[in-house]
């Protein structure tokens, strides 16, 4: 553990396997975490079952694995360690079937705290709710593990029944490799709304509108489609790598002084006041439940909006442009290779995982 920062940061030397090492786990769920997590426990020797839909087409995945795998209610009921890694959407139905099969003193764990902060989810009193949250995609996760490197995760106690939940936590976070790189502690709240504040306004929904009203101020200025994708899209991986290495002064030292003073300069006049206050509009949202009442109501009428969103962003032109670029690049085939290796693990979750 460090001192260095007002929050706490666990490594493997915090962690005491003990704590679930006699513990039998169900993972409840084989999509992107499930599969990483369950995985990870049994190589770390953890007793794991995968509780899943007997129509499950992740099933036969699971069972080639080499991992026991049962239903979602027969895995909570031999389990004392209960991860809930189903999608966000499907989790308060899969917790109503499993409820009752939960004892005084066993563990309902988290990868994200969505359900249980926002009260989808109300869990009995005397069990413990935590969470770790690798932050990482589960292949990921997974490849890490298998390298003997680790990734960085979250640890959070919502609910402290036992008194134990911290330590279990803990080595629940070591049997998957977190502990390895770093866990930080958080709380369910701090994660569920940091998380989806900076996938809106930042990482998912912030930088793909940026890019592309950056591609179409070229594009209707009379700019060539393809200078326009690759000055707004492709060259991002190669900016966004230099922050992740070494933070934003290791993009400036690493880019020319002319990028560098435009950046400093131009940067906040696009990013503005305006768009602060956006942000801090869409924050609003998250934390007065106006966006999870939202996405909760859109998934119950079927997901009409979001169908018709996902639908209009495949239809950008960039996307054309792009996909006909990445296949003249020499390094495509290569990617298409490793794409299909990693299908099974990237894809997006659905309600069969």
């Amino acid at each position: 553990m460090t001192d260095e920062f007002d929050t706490e940061i666990y490594y493997d030397d915090d962690a005491d396997s003990s704590h679930i090492e006699d513990e039998t786990v169900a993972v409840l769920g084989y999509g992107s975490q499930g599969h990483a997590h369950a995985q990870n426990l049994a190589d770390s020797g953890v007793d794991v079952v995968v509780g899943l839909r007997e129509d499950s087409s992740s099933r036969e995945a699971a069972e080639a694995d080499g991992l026991r795998v049962a239903t979602p209610v027969e895995a909570a009921s031999e389990a004392s360690v209960v991860s809930v890694l189903v999608p966000d959407t499907v989790q308060p139905a899969v917790y109503a079937d499993i409820e009752d099969e939960l004892e005084a003193g066993d563990t309902l764990q988290f990868a994200h705290g969505f359900n249980v902060h926002y009260g989808q989810i109300e869990p009995s009193a005397d069990v413990d709710v935590t969470m770790i949250a690798p932050k990482s995609p589960g292949h990921l996760v997974r490849r890490n593990y298998e390298s003997g490197e680790g990734t960085p995760g979250l640890l959070a106690v919502y609910q402290d029944a036992t008194g134990d939940a911290k330590q279990q936590a803990l080595a629940y976070a070591e049997a998957i490799g977190c502990t390895r790189a770093g866990v930080v502690e958080t709380t369910f709240r701090e994660e569920t709304e940091t998380d989806l504040f900076g996938e809106q306004a930042v990482l998912c929904g912030g930088v793909t509108e940026l890019i592309k009203a950056g591609y179409e101020t070229l594009v209707d200025a009379g700019y060539s489609p393809e200078m326009a994708y690759f000055e707004c899209l492709n060259e991002m991986k190669l900016i966004v790598d230099l922050m992740y290495e070494g933070g934003m002064g290791a993009m400036w030292d690493s880019v020319s002084d002319t990028a560098e003073y435009g950046g400093l300069t131009r940067g906040e006049a696009v990013v503005d006041e305006t768009a602060r206050e956006n942000m801090e509009a869409v924050l609003e949202q998250v934390q007065n439940g106006e966006f999870a009442r939202e996405w909760i109501a859109e998934n119950q009428a079927g997901r009409p909006s979001y169908r018709q969103r996902r639908i209009a962003e495949k239809n950008h032109d960039i996307e054309d442009v792009g996909e006909r670029l990445r296949d003249l690049f020499a390094w495509a085939e290569e990617t298409d290779d490793e794409s299909t290796e990693n299908d099974s693990e990237s894809e997006k979750v659905t309600a069969d995982d």
